[in-house]
């Protein structure tokens, strides 16, 4: 399984529309559509989260998938409406234009903590076990 995270900028005053969108695909109107393009792209988690800050708002993505490159492929490319209205939302929301390349962010960091389930919890001193 790959997985993916980055931050999409949010177009000044759209972040209402995109928290809609996004709200419509989880449990309004579009969630069936939004089900089955994921299905048909690969994709077995996304998650999104809107994030205000002094610069504006971002919406922070994180998506898993067997094979990120064909499920970004699946939804540059498909013909299906609700993959369509999503690539104009996206252009209109962020300013991401997915039916061109999309780069991937730059990964900085990647730690991962050896055997975390078989760590000594610490003793009241600090101290581990």
């Amino acid at each position: 399984m790959q997985s993916l995270a980055f931050v999409a900028p949010m177009i000044p005053g759209k972040t209402d529309m995109d928290r809609a969108a996004l709200q419509s695909c989880a449990n309004g109107k579009r969630q069936p559509a939004h089900e089955a393009s994921r299905k048909r792209a690969g994709i077995s988690r996304e998650a999104v989260w809107i994030q205000s800050t002094p610069g504006g708002d971002f919406a922070v993505v994180y998506l898993e998938a067997d094979d990120l490159q064909v499920a970004f492929a699946a939804l540059s490319a498909s013909p299906d409406p609700f993959d369509s209205w999503f690539r104009e939302h996206t252009l209109e929301a962020h300013g991401i234009d997915l039916a061109n390349a999309f780069p991937p962010p730059e990964q900085a960091l990647d730690f991962r903590r050896e055997n975390a389930s078989s760590a000594s919890a610490p003793t009241a001193a600090g101290a581990r076990a």
